[in-house]
């Protein structure tokens, strides 16, 4: 095995139809594990499978399409039993779908926002991670990586709870590793920093907002989707065998200043 195979694990990745998530699901695929397409619509999910499978599958199906409301547990569960009947265990779970329905002061955020924002990026998470960490501890070999955001190391105006459930997050792996590091299972995080994602789209589509969104960086520049790809492949191989309870930070250098 080479240090970056992925031959022989099955990854569940949330949000896997654009951004982050959808590079995170080509890349795996590319290296040799079997993915789960995970998003709300069907019909992207189906798109984006297919489109894997057609890259990367070389005559065999190395994608497949479970489309999940990540606020709901039964879906949750849904997801995972259904992963189970295709692939067997899963040894690799991505968390990286979430939510940020607010934009303002936190004075003003309503009651449903703060929730939803909770709820979807971090109580699903735990909701999931619980779902699979009895099959990894079966196994003894499981990784777990939440996408997180350096926003969650740092004060914000105008996206703090979105904020706060990053910081969540970050604690919320090492948790795991604490806890399941016995077992032969890894949890870490990865923060991004500004990357070129529809969800960012506010952030770079003007170029002012954009040279101003960057200057802060070291690389001056907007990252894309692949680059937080590589961590992810990094810490679900042999590569990442010996890290786990870390945040690693994909920001451009935006935390070293």
């Amino acid at each position: 095995m080479t240090l970056f195979d992925l031959s022989g694990k099955v990854a569940i990745v949330t949000g896997s139809t654009k951004g982050i998530g959808e590079a995170i699901a080509h890349r795996f695929a590319e290296h040799g594990a079997k993915v789960v397409v995970s998003s709300r619509k069907a019909e992207m999910c189906d798109k984006v499978a297919g489109e894997i499978n057609e890259k990367w599958g070389k005559g065999e199906e190395v994608a497949y399409p479970v489309p999940c409301n990540i606020g709901v547990k039964e879906e949750l569960q849904n997801l995972v039993d259904r992963t189970n009947d295709k692939w067997g265990m899963v040894t690799t779970l991505v968390c990286n779908a979430a939510v940020n329905p607010f934009f303002g002061s936190t004075l003003d955020i309503p009651d449903d926002a703060f929730e939803r924002i909770m709820k979807s990026n971090i109580q699903s998470n735990h909701w999931l991670c619980n779902m699979v960490l009895p099959q990894m501890i079966e196994r003894r070999d499981g990784s777990i990586t939440i996408i997180s955001s350096i926003g969650g190391h740092h004060g914000n105006t105008v996206i703090g709870a979105y904020c706060i459930s990053k910081a969540a997050d970050m604690q919320l792996a090492r948790n795991l590793a604490a806890e399941f590091g016995e077992h032969n299972i890894r949890a870490n995080a990865i923060a991004p920093g500004l990357i070129k994602t529809y969800f960012a789209k506010a952030l770079w589509s003007d170029p002012e907002i954009l040279e101003n969104s960057t200057s802060g960086s070291a690389l001056k520049r907007i990252g894309a989707p692949d680059e937080i790809a590589g961590a992810a492949v990094f810490l679900a191989s042999a590569a990442g065998a010996f890290v786990t309870g870390q945040t690693i930070n994909v920001d451009g250098g935006v935390t070293a200043l």
